[in-house]
């Protein structure tokens, strides 16, 4: 039996991932976190084969509860799900030392196969990402701007782009309206970009959002 634990802040998608995964008799879902610090303090205390994890939760999100993870229990293998396309974040969670990545959208098709294979000790890596791993290591460490933002900045700077508010983006990483617009100064200093609206346009033309 595979010992699974799910994180995600949204019940219904929690209830859902564990619907798809109750349907194969070889995985037992153990735990439904709803955040970063949950999913960690459970791993700390109770057997677990592989860790289902949301990249965008509020407060330790799930790049971040991702490395933790590698530090404590480098062999625990970790997917990261999002409900973001497979573009930077793929490549992203994988440095990170994610076991592998889906979108939301694929999970009912992918979610059990990729347990399954991650549980075996190898990695999970769809069509669509390794395409776009082809691609990374074709075109190589291209001066990208994005690329030099840290975890947190790249975060931000994507919920800039789809037209966020400060307001909002701090309520949902819950984190003050102030710590996101020193952020949103990093983001503008690291890109050389002077609005919202450049983030917005630059975010379109990579494929960001």
């Amino acid at each position: 039996m595979i010992k699974v634990l799910i994180a995600d802040d949204h019940t219904i998608v929690r209830h859902g991932l564990k619907q798809i995964l109750n349907s194969d008799p070889q995985i037992d879902v153990v735990f439904e976190a709803g955040n970063g610090n949950e999913v960690l303090n459970f791993v700390r205390e109770n057997d677990v084969d592989v860790v289902v994890l949301d990249i965008t939760m509020p407060g330790r999100n799930g790049l971040e509860t991702l490395k933790e993870l590698r530090r404590t229990r480098p062999a625990l293998p970790v997917l990261i799900l999002s409900m973001h396309p497979s573009d930077q974040y793929a490549v992203r969670v994988l440095r990170a030392g994610a076991a592998g990545y889906i979108t939301k959208e694929s999970a009912p098709e992918e979610l059990v196969a990729a347990i399954k294979k991650t549980f075996r000790g190898d990695k999970y890596i769809s069509p669509v990402v390794a395409e776009l791993l082809a691609s990374y290591i074709q075109l190589g460490e291209r001066d990208e701007p994005h690329k030099h933002l840290s975890d947190r900045e790249y975060e931000v700077f994507v919920l800039l782009a789809a037209g966020r508010s400060i307001t909002q983006i701090s309520e949902q990483l819950i984190l003050s309206a102030k710590t996101i617009s020193t952020y949103r100064t990093r983001i503008l200093e690291k890109t050389g970009f002077s609005s919202n609206a450049d983030i917005t346009r630059y975010c379109i033309e990579h494929d960001l959002i």
